[in-house]
């Protein structure tokens, strides 16, 4: 897992993390838990073999901290990439409805034979996308500063 630079000003430092391997992805499953995006956002471009979405993350690595100095919680925009993706299949899940908001619950892998597998990520309301890959190569990018949504709304089971 790698960590990155501070944003250019130095004001904060932005999240980037690469899973390699289940504990990994445990760790990137466990930050974009409850993750809110259009469907629109989601993208498998595939001649580059990679699936992507953009995502608003409610950024949980802050949680202790914003608690401790009773300050609002934070969200930020990521980006997540699966690479070496080689088939996408979605069940209850229309990619291409602009209206649809989709609530990511988890990340999980099955491996398969000679690090081949499955990345199956599954939202709110019985949805999932299955991405068959050559590899397990999964990372996480945070593209804008923390910011306090404008509902000020917190994950449901926080309240």
């Amino acid at each position: 897992m790698a960590e990155d630079a501070k944003f250019e000003d130095g004001a904060e430092q932005p999240l980037r993390l690469l899973a390699e391997d289940t504990d990994d992805l445990a760790v990137i499953a466990a930050l974009t838990q409850d993750a809110v995006f259009p469907a629109s956002e989601m993208t498998w471009d595939r001649g580059q073999r990679r699936f992507a979405i953009l995502l608003n993350r409610f950024r949980w690595e802050d949680l202790p901290r914003a608690k401790a100095r009773k300050r609002p919680y934070e969200r930020v925009q990521s980006v997540l990439v699966v690479s070496d993706v080689l088939k996408v299949q979605s069940q209850g899940v229309e990619r291409g409805d602009k209206d649809l908001i989709l609530s990511l619950l988890s990340i999980d892998f099955e491996a398969g034979a000679d690090g081949a597998g499955r990345v199956i990520l599954t939202f709110a309301g019985d949805g999932a996308i299955a991405l068959d890959v050559e590899c397990l190569d999964v990372a996480l990018k945070d593209v804008t500063r923390p910011y306090i949504a404008p509902s000020k709304s917190v994950p449901k089971h926080l309240e």
